[in-house]
């Protein structure tokens, strides 16, 4: 990068951290640290949430499944769109969270379940969510030494420091700063402001894109040149995608219904809105937010894979691939036991001329191979390159690389070709995009990157102090406590995250990662969380079961994904047990091939991520429905939990009409009395766009291509302009505007809500007898009781409180 480029990432910068230390003085309490005080608006909900929840790694996942396997498979994605509208209409578990006023995931569950269960799934929930978080640093910091050009390493008093964690030392400090400062009011903030400070950003991209290729003559025909079953645009020639297919798709759809909400990377913002109303209608504008960042976001994989694969950049392409093989090997073997394989590899890219010491590497591994058994295609999982032991096959520079590692360390091997196909779309990005457009991009992707690290950072070290921790004390901490042991453990969290990534080797794909350490946690919450929130009927004893379940079946697929290659394959080799293996497990798949394709090879355990985690959900899903059925007693007091009817507390009480077929419609579109003329508006131009188009046009396309015969494809790449550029660029035009506006507003109207609120010091989370601490009041005026613990730790806060006041007068 130039130094204009550096600029322009500085001053964006400086900019949002400026407006994060202007925001400390709003948090008086624990609830404004956890939850911004609940009085967000739902532009800022919108805008920052998005920011948030889109992420780097969240990028550089994308780009790493466009690459391999195309944007085919997302024309069946629109099976889950009209499932996916009628939940962000409805509200569907986003407002009834909002209602139960819990201020983490844990909260709830202990209102709902019990303490032991709040603690026990807080656990859970923190391993799986640290563990999935920890390679985000890795990711980012790997993004920025490749995209920037930055040297692997730097000299710093004679010590040789890598970059790598030179830069996530920087990025997670500066993460836990901002976080520190004033918790979700400053993330949901800077989360705002960078969001703004995007979008203006995105069409600066858009329109150099435009600009510089063409979609008919470069765009469209290197995406067409696919061989059968492969199509990147076709999605009726997509049967040889092996982990991104139509399965994949499927198991989205179930998990985004049956764990909706269970994720707590966002959790702060859960229960950030003003009101139920507002929460949900925060969800509903997010149909329209994202319009010219996903424009850019698909452009410029694209645009990388044309310049890739078209003819006309055949030259810096080979330029390109060269330098991300040998900076890649670098970056996995930089060491000195490695330097006779780097002086191999390096002589081959520079030469194109194999040597004779890596002759006798290539072929060592190649007969490895052949003696364990493999059979078919070594094509590589992680980059789709296919490997050169097939003769029809040139040999590559990555190929060569990855193969001569293997020749000293399979494992190194792995993270090798991880590395790569991760990296390849941001170096080809670099080698594309020029002075200033780079420097904007770069200072895109470091919003992301800090947006998402300050909140997961929040979340896990919140979850950590406020579900693991506060349920063990009897005595309840003061406000200054809390505050100062969230804050050391969201220190503990970017700390673990940093030894995490600077020591774990990668293996799969990034957004099997996800699933796959997610589904520790999310194999057996979705059923305890949904279940909880709409089933009076659900039980302790069902939500134990399910989420034990859940988290063995999803740990044990982690292990054995991550021993398989170097460990569980030879031993079944060795005990000769292999063939039995690969009959039973082959077998098990052939009925669903080729959406299910199980093959027992050295290289990769046969079930991918998704596959693992779609078990994981039928088993827990089915132990919580029998399990609450049997051990259910009486049904639990959802008014209460939810705050309806004589427990309400905040928002308008809705009002509940006659059932009519009109009435029906409206509820489908999750209009209610608390609906405005706008709200209305906004609510049917959502459902109306969804349906219509989105799910309309699927419908023509889909019965013209099985009653009339397919497309050809050219036919799918001028859908493909139309649908996914055209159009989204029109919206995005509209959409920039219209949040700008809001999100402008709802930030000055934030900022005077946040002067006036008042801090109440028993909303920190506790629970007593099911009830919140802060709620205690009004159960018992309400239900006529005493609740004589509550009242107990109440006496005991405001004593401790009272020494920390004089101990201050004091000093």
């Amino acid at each position: 990068m130039q130094l204009a480029d550096w600029l322009i990432v500085a001053l964006s910068l400086l900019v949002v951290i400026y407006i994060g230390f202007k925001t400390r003085r709003y948090v008086k309490g624990v609830s404004d640290f956890l939850t911004a005080g609940r009085v967000a608006g739902r532009y800022v909900i919108s805008v920052a949430s998005g920011e948030a929840a889109m992420g780097l790694i969240s990028l550089i996942a994308a780009y790493e499944a466009y690459y391999n396997s195309g944007f085919a498979y997302s024309f069946w994605s629109t099976i889950y769109a009209p499932i996916s509208i009628l939940l962000v209409l409805t509200g569907y578990c986003i407002y009834r969270f909002r209602e139960t006023r819990a201020m983490t995931m844990g909260q709830f569950l202990q209102i709902r379940y019990s303490r032991p269960f709040r603690i026990t799934a807080a656990i859970l929930q923190s391993i799986s969510g640290i563990i999935n978080y920890a390679i985000f640093p890795a990711v980012g910091a790997r993004f920025l030494i490749y995209y920037c050009n930055l040297p692997l390493a730097l000299s710093i008093g004679g010590w040789c420091v890598p970059t790598f964690a030179i830069l996530m030392a920087v990025f997670l400090s500066l993460a836990v700063v901002i976080v520190a400062l004033g918790g979700q009011i400053t993330i949901m903030v800077t989360d705002c402001v960078q969001g703004l400070l995007s979008y203006p950003m995105y069409v600066v991209v858009v329109l150099f894109i435009f600009w510089r290729f063409s979609w008919f003559q470069e765009m469209a025909p290197a995406l067409l040149d696919r061989p059968p079953g492969k199509s990147m645009l076709n999605p009726f020639d997509i049967s040889q995608l092996r982990d991104f297919n139509l399965f994949y798709v499927v198991v989205g759809i179930f998990g985004s219904i049956l764990n909706r909400m269970s994720w707590a990377g966002t959790q702060g913002y859960n229960a950030a809105a003003a009101t139920p109303h507002e929460q949900k209608m925060g969800a509903v504008l997010g149909a329209w937010r994202d319009k010219f960042a996903n424009l850019m976001y698909v452009l410029l994989a694209i645009v990388a894979f044309t310049f890739l694969h078209h003819a006309h950049y055949a030259t810096p392409a080979r330029a390109v691939r060269n330098e991300l093989a040998w900076k890649a090997l670098n970056d996995v073997a930089g060491d000195e036991k490695y330097q006779d394989l780097r002086s191999e590899v390096g002589h081959y890219i520079q030469t194109g001329q194999i040597a004779p010491g890596l002759q006798d590497r290539l072929e060592g591994v190649q007969a490895n191979k052949a003696d364990a058994g493999h059979k078919g295609s070594t094509k590589n999982p992680a980059t789709g390159e296919t490997s050169a032991s097939q003769a029809e096959q040139p040999e590559t520079a990555f190929v060569i690389a990855k193969r001569a590692l293997e020749s000293e360390d399979k494992g190194k091997a792995q993270t090798f070709a991880t590395i790569y196909g991760q990296m390849r779309v941001p170096l080809t990005l670099r080698a594309i995009l020029p002075i200033g457009i780079t420097g904007v991009f770069c200072a895109l992707a470091i919003f992301l990157l800090v947006s998402t690290d300050t909140t997961y950072l929040h979340s896990w070290g919140s979850i950590l102090i406020q579900d693991v921790i506060l349920p063990f004390r009897k005595k309840p901490f003061t406000p200054r406590q809390q505050l100062l042991l969230l804050r050391l453990a969201i220190s503990g969290v970017a700390v673990f995250a940093f030894f995490f990534s600077f020591f774990f080797g990668q293996v799969d794909y990034i957004k099997m990662f996800f699933i796959i350490t997610g589904a520790i946690w999310l194999g057996g919450a979705g059923p305890v969380i949904v279940g909880g929130l709409y089933w009076k009927r659900g039980t302790a004893a069902g939500a134990w079961a399910s989420l034990l379940s859940g988290s063995v079946l999803a740990v044990s697929g982690f292990i054995l994904q991550n021993t398989w290659v170097e460990h569980v394959y030879p031993w079944l080799a060795q005990n000769g047990m292999l063939e039995i293996v690969r009959s039973v497990v082959e077998g098990m798949s052939d009925p669903f091939r080729p959406y299910i394709n199980w093959r027992v090879t050295g290289d990769k355990f046969p079930m991918n991520s998704a596959e693992i985690y779609f078990l994981t959900m039928i088993v827990s899903l089915t132990l919580y429905i029998g399990l609450s059925l049997l051990t259910c007693r009486r049904p639990f007091n959802m008014d209460r939990m939810l705050h309806r009817g004589k427990y309400r507390l905040e928002g308008s009480e809705k009002v509940r009409e006659p059932w009519s077929l009109w009435g029906a419609v409206k509820k489908l579109v999750g209009i209610s009395s608390e609906y405005t003329i706008g709200d209305k508006a906004l609510a049917w131009s959502v459902f109306i766009w969804a349906m219509g188009w989105g799910v309309g046009s699927w419908v023509v396309i889909l019965i013209w291509n099985t009653v009339w015969g397919y497309w050809p494809n050219h036919w799918w790449a001028t859908w493909f302009f139309i649908q996914h550029i055209i159009v989204a660029a029109a919206l995005g035009s509209v959409t920039t505007v219209w949040f700008t506006i809001g999100g402008t507003r709802d930030l000055r109207r934030l900022f005077k809500r946040l002067e006036a609120k008042k801090t109440d010091v028993l909303d920190d989370g506790r629970v007593v007898d099911h009830v919140s601490a802060a709620d205690v009041a009004l159960v018992e005026n309400v239900e006529h009781v005493k609740i004589m613990e509550a009242h107990e730790a109440e006496q005991a806060l405001a004593e401790e409180m009272r020494k920390e006041k004089e101990d201050k007068a004091d000093t």
